[in-house]
């Protein structure tokens, strides 16, 4: 199957990522179908819009918006499927709608986006553990430079786990700074990530 102007995705694993292992056990973090965070936003290519090129190709791993394997509830309270729902297996998704791809075991951020990992907050008196607007390239579609330390406006950010490794989606538009290096910035990573 193809589409005109849609990549043609199947998720890798569940729709849910709601699940961690512990021990022998299986431990459920979240059982509610509308919380974002729980959400798999990972899937494989089975095909690429034929009205346009392309540099995702299929086989290729893609990180998805978190509404394209979310269910949700009407007003009347049936569970429906999200509109890139085809079947169990086959969604169909907007390039809009993919942020990050993993090509040849690469990841490359889609236009216009890159991917910012935190840092350890500098201030010993600070509550918070990661410093504000801050962080180091990670992956990019470009614009930027990896292990660039650069500043974002502040509430630009979307939270995405990738590789175990907690990293905020932005706009290249919002990146407003690069700073030197001063040498005590450290990458952050919580223990849960």
């Amino acid at each position: 199957m193809k589409a005109t102007h849609s990549f043609v995705i199947e998720p890798i694993g569940n729709r849910y990522n709601n699940v961690k292992k512990v021990g022998d056990s299986e431990l459920i973090l979240n059982s509610e179908i509308f919380n974002h965070e729980f959400v798999n936003r990972q899937a494989v290519v089975k095909a690429t819009p034929t009205a346009f090129k392309t540099k995702i190709k299929v086989g290729d791993i893609v990180i998805v918006h978190h509404n394209v394997f979310r269910r949700w509830h009407d007003v009347k309270g049936n569970e429906k499927n999200s509109k890139a729902f085809f079947d169990e297996d086959m969604y169909i998704v907007s390039q809009d709608q993919i942020f990050l791809y993993k090509s040849k075991n690469k990841w490359k951020a889609c236009d216009g986006y890159c991917f910012v990992q935190p840092i350890k907050q500098r201030n010993n008196l600070a509550e918070e553990k990661e410093e504000q607007c801050v962080g180091i390239v990670k992956y990019t579609d470009g614009v930027n430079e990896v292990n660039d330390l650069v500043g974002f406006t502040p509430f630009s950010t979307y939270e995405f786990i990738i590789d175990n490794t907690k990293l905020y989606r932005i706009l290249n538009k919002f990146i407003t700074i690069k700073y030197e290096y001063q040498g005590d910035e450290k990458a952050y990573n919580p223990s849960w990530a």
